[in-house]
């Protein structure tokens, strides 16, 4: 057979794992029970989109509409619904859902996937603490009272922890985080660890999130990491009471990152600033990745401005299928997964 073609799928890999693909069914019954029953509004966007999204460091497939004038557009696979669901909470008011499909390119482990389900929600009026418990009780509706991940026994039954990256840091890195924003020879000599040729602050930032703050959360009970540095605000607004950080949190659990939230932003130039600052960053970083800009998504940004203070959500459906099944490895609960 040529390399070219892929090898048919197993069908007797597909039963071993049918346990799992089942498991999935309800655990997807289950969430769309928990939001209907809070009068949200399911909804679906396209997946194929002139602007796929401006995180700096996700890869994106590229592809292209042909219309019947032969006129070629340029489209790519979202890595996210987010833009399109705000645009719907902008013009209704209304609580949105969505298990959409999303794609990013250049990815792949026991946890990630090429192709996955993106749970997304947006709930007009919410803050982040109100997120969280709206989390926490989902959570609570679709797992078993124990789950084991990352050989630990997570209990859904007592109130997450809430922990914040400052004070994360101070607990298991020893540093003040906030102090040293944007220097990273001053985080380096905080965390008493040799800075990198070419290291950032952020790439600093990370590499100590993941040997020193990811190890030690969400094992016992999940955990909310909240307030973020505000360099790591994303789409979220900052904190009114401390603007050295953003409104946003990530769950954890088992050594899973399950989920990142934000208290929205609603001012479009601030936004507008951000994208610009990313795209900036973007081009530095990955010079060699020409013809894959796209426009900014001007719809989106014009929405902005109408949208109710709200807080919306993205969480990993596939991992939060993982934890319900006890399997370690996202191709289990893939139907087809090849992760």
């Amino acid at each position: 057979m040529p390399d070219s073609v892929p090898a048919p799928a197993d069908p007797d890999r597909i039963i071993d794992r049918l346990p799992f693909l089942l498991r999935r069914n309800l655990v997807r019954r289950g969430v769309r029970a928990f939001f209907d029953a809070r009068g949200y509004v399911e909804v679906e966007t396209p997946y194929a989109v002139p602007t796929p999204g401006e995180e700096v460091h996700l890869k994106v497939f590229r592809t292209e509409r042909a219309g019947p004038d032969g006129v070629i557009q340029p489209l790519w696979l979202h890595t996210s619904p987010e833009f399109a669901m705000k645009r719907i909470v902008a013009a209704t008011g209304l609580p949105v859902y969505q298990l959409a499909r999303v794609w990013r390119n250049a990815e792949g482990s026991h946890l990630h996937a090429h192709e996955f389900t993106m749970l997304e929600w947006y709930r007009p009026g919410a803050g982040l603490s109100a997120l969280m418990d709206e989390t926490e009780s989902l959570l609570r509706a679709v797992l078993p009272p124990m789950v084991r991940a990352g050989g630990a026994e997570i209990g859904m039954a007592a109130p997450f922890e809430r922990l914040s990256v400052a004070d994360a840091f101070h607990r298991y890195a020893g540093v003040d985080i906030l102090a040293t924003e944007g220097d990273a020879a001053a985080l380096a000599r905080a965390a008493n660890c040799a800075l990198r040729a070419g290291e950032t602050w952020e790439d600093l930032f990370f590499r100590l999130m993941m040997a020193r703050i990811e190890p030690h959360i969400g094992r016992m009970r999940p955990t909310f990491l909240t307030h973020w540095p505000a360099s790591q605000a994303a789409l979220a607004r900052r904190d009114p009471a401390d603007p050295r950080v953003a409104l946003r949190f990530e769950l954890y659990a088992g050594g899973i990152e399950l989920a990142n939230a934000f208290e929205e932003l609603t001012d479009s130039a601030e936004q507008r600033q951000r994208f610009v600052a990313d795209r900036a960053r973007r081009a530095a970083l990955y010079p060699h990745e020409s013809g894959l800009d796209w426009p900014l998504d001007e719809d989106f940004l014009a929405a902005l401005d109408s949208l109710p203070p709200c807080a919306g959500i993205a969480l990993g459906f596939d991992r939060l299928v993982m934890l319900a099944a006890g399997t370690g490895r996202i191709a289990d609960v893939q139907w087809l997964g090849t992760a």
